[in-house]
């Protein structure tokens, strides 16, 4: 790969980089934290990727969103990720939908199998729609839970959707699988109170620095799950762990 993964290589070991590169990720919504969290697998070395976002790059996603600058305004997400992604590695296998998820089509962003699904999308009938998808397909999912009208990154937890509290998204998302009786859907959620400053508008306020650490922290146990590495070790331990895993 061009030397560009030489210093991945040396935390991990060439054959768990071998398998990001045979791995498959699908991730749904490329703004604040799906964009970071599609960006941060492409870097670790995942092979292939397929993008779902069915919106333009608008000048109030500059403030949080990777791909958005004055230049991109305007433009489709997946046109700019696409030839982002294979600016970072031109290796990279990248299948891009211009489409919105919905009931009648989720169908179509599953004609290839994936070893793991990333849900960034806001909706919350979107994000049920996933889940049930997941599940019947037994692929793993995580899917991010309300990262606006927050401050503090330190507050990410990644658990088990039933172990959710304080998210209002999360809520709502345990009670609609709980009327489906899903179970086990693995979510990044904020124990942090959502407030804002300005209580007026109906859409949700944002910072930089947010929704990146949700999507990087999502990234990361992405690729921990694929590799099948579990932390935090170090050292000899690390070496021990992946000799372990590399034997399984």
């Amino acid at each position: 790969m061009s030397g560009i993964y030489d210093r991945t290589e040396k935390l991990i070991g060439k054959e768990k980089l071998d398998k990001l590169k045979n791995s498959s990720v699908i991730v749904f919504g490329l703004g604040g934290v799906g964009g970071h969290a599609v960006e941060s697998l492409a870097r670790t070395g995942v092979g292939r990727l397929c993008i779902v976002d069915y919106d333009r790059v608008d000048i109030t996603n500059i403030n949080r969103q990777i791909i958005a600058a004055k230049s991109t305004v305007g433009k489709y997400k997946t046109d700019v990720f696409t030839d982002r992604l294979y600016d970072i590695n031109d290796e990279i296998k990248v299948t891009a939908f211009t489409e919105k998820l919905t009931a009648a089509n989720a169908d179509i962003f599953f004609s290839e199998n994936y070893d793991y699904i990333v849900d960034a999308i806001d909706d919350t009938a979107a994000k049920i729609i996933l889940m049930e998808k997941a599940k019947a397909l037994s692929v793993p999912i995580i899917s991010s839970m309300g990262t606006g009208n927050k401050i503090d990154p330190s507050r990410f937890k990644i658990s088990d959707i039933s172990k959710t509290h304080t998210c209002p998204l999360a809520k709502k998302v345990r009670k609609e699988l709980a009327a489906r009786g899903l179970k086990e859907i693995k979510v990044l959620f904020s124990d942090e109170l959502p407030d804002r400053y300005d209580d007026k508008v109906n859409y949700p306020a944002s910072i930089s620095f947010v929704p990146a650490v949700a999507g990087y922290l999502i990234a990361g146990e992405v690729i921990r799950d694929l590799l099948n590495i579990k932390g935090p070790v170090t050292g000899d331990g690390r070496k021990e762990l992946y000799t372990c895993n590399n034997k399984e």
